[in-house]
């Protein structure tokens, strides 16, 4: 070979083959860790990357380099996508964050659930197949006086199924103001099209009367249906029907009183000092033939719609091929169980469910917590930043109380410098959600806010704190 032509394939040949990145130590950790496979892949495409690199006049990289970067490459290729994080955003119930969080036994129910065999479909007492619904309704009858229930993931999909079943080909009444959107945009009126309902609006934006529902309910009419306002508010000069009169007005004209609740509160939360949300038995006492309700907001469990109501409508429902499609697993049910479980004990409900133990702090604790942990961030972000510790406002989350405030305390990080203060606080923002554990805050007003009231451990703050450069 000429001297040219073998100085050129050089820089190549420096390079390790597959099976030599293999024979080294930490590879093989790496092996037994990822598998054989993945690892293969990922020497392959590292190395494709180096032959680029020295195409375009760079060196090769040694063996430790090639390691080091194929373990990097790896570990960030396999790092769990669904991550924990810490919530301090002021939300309690955060959509984007989960919603709400399990208390200790509902986890232990699903690490059992997962774990083993269930009779999530067996009559263990007959012998033969059950019904999965019946795991949780007497527990949902108990705590809401319906008759009888039915669960399915979500509330969008309880809507759905109830609307679908009760009103398929037919008018469903409602207010013009509350034909709401939700998150990721599901509008009430396109929920209420892929049901297979005819929406039939009454009254105003703001003002609507009995009289509007009486002059609309008809031959056509499937069901009159009211949606409460859980995730907007509309004040001013306005009128509402009282619930009890629109179920009034149902039960006279024969035809079905749907009640979209929402956020699905089971007990009176201004016992806890927060804003009064109306519950689901008040609702069905107060004449509606349905109700509908999240499981993972107000009621501090999994992700789960419920629909509770009459018997027999309820039955009907279950009836709906499209119930099988929307049906929850075992670990939904395990959870939601032990959730419902803790409410039969209201006097120890604030101390035992974790969304109402975050919902019910005090401002004072909360404050605690902040002038504890400020000097430990003033002294890693240093002068160029001024950490204090102010009042702030948290709120309820996932269209809860959208209106209301519950008194907080943050920290409140400020750049010293008024020069590209939008920036640095950016910048700062970036490297919480780049630790370990991302830490999630929100700026507001020139200031990053960490707001503690979802704070549980402020140990692991202080310590995930100490690595940020920002």
């Amino acid at each position: 070979m000429e001297p040219v032509a073998r100085a050129a394939q050089e820089p190549y040949a420096l390079l390790p083959s597959v099976d030599r990145l293999l024979g080294q130590p930490q590879v093989q950790a790496l092996v037994a860790r990822h598998g054989r496979v993945v690892v293969v892949s990922a020497i392959r495409e590292i190395l494709a990357g180096e032959r680029s690199a020295i195409s375009r006049g760079r060196s090769a990289s040694d063996d430790a380099t090639i390691a080091r970067r194929l373990g990097d490459a790896i570990e960030s290729a396999n790092a769990p996508r669904l991550k924990r994080v810490i919530n301090l955003t002021g939300t309690v119930l955060h959509t984007n964050l989960g919603r709400a969080l399990l208390p200790q036994e509902a986890i232990d129910a699903v690490a059992v659930a997962m774990a083993s065999p269930t009779n999530l479909e067996y009559d263990v007492a007959t012998g033969g197949r059950g019904d999965r619904d019946d795991l949780v309704v007497p527990l949902v009858a108990e705590l809401t006086g319906a008759e009888g229930a039915t669960i399915v993931n979500n509330n969008a999909a309880a809507v759905l199924l109830a609307l679908n079943t009760l009103a398929r080909g037919k008018e469903v009444v409602i207010s013009r103001g509350e034909q709401i959107e939700i998150g990721g945009a599901f509008r009430m009126p396109d929920i209420m099209a892929r049901a297979g309902c005819k929406l039939r609006e009454v009254g105003t934006t703001n003002r609507t009367h009995l009289r509007d529902y009486a002059e609309a309910i008809g031959p056509k009419t499937g069901l009159v249906l009211k949606v409460h306002a859980s995730n907007y508010a509309v004040t001013g000069f306005t009128a509402a029907v009282d619930e009890a009169e629109l179920g009034a007005l149902a039960r006279e004209r024969g035809v079905a009183f749907m009640v979209d609740l929402g956020s699905g509160a089971l007990v009176d939360l201004s016992r806890w000092g927060l804003p009064k949300e109306p519950t689901v038995r008040e609702t069905l006492a107060h004449g509606a033939s349905i109700v509908t309700f999240s499981g993972d907001k107000l009621l501090g469990g999994p992700q789960a719609g419920i629909i509770a109501g009459a018997h027999e409508l309820v039955a009907r429902i279950k009836k709906n091929p499209l119930k099988r499609a929307l049906r929850v697993n075992k670990m939904t049910l395990a959870a939601l169980e032990a959730v419902l479980a803790i409410h039969r004990d209201p006097d120890r409900l604030a101390s035992r469910l974790t969304t109402l133990r975050l919902l019910s702090r005090g401002a004072a604790e909360i404050r605690g917590s902040a002038e504890r942990l400020r000097p430990v961030l003033q002294r890693v972000l240093g002068e160029r930043y001024a950490v204090g510790v102010e009042d702030c406002a948290s709120q309820i989350g996932s269209g809860a109380q959208p209106v209301e405030r519950l008194a907080s305390a943050a920290l409140a990080v400020r750049p010293r410098s008024g020069k590209a203060s939008g920036t640095q606080l950016a910048r700062l923002e970036k490297a919480l959600r780049g630790l370990p554990v991302p830490v999630i805050g929100r700026i507001r007003d020139g200031a990053l806010l960490l707001d503690l009231r979802c704070l549980d451990d402020e140990a692991e703050l202080a310590a995930l704190v100490e690595g940020l450069s920002p």
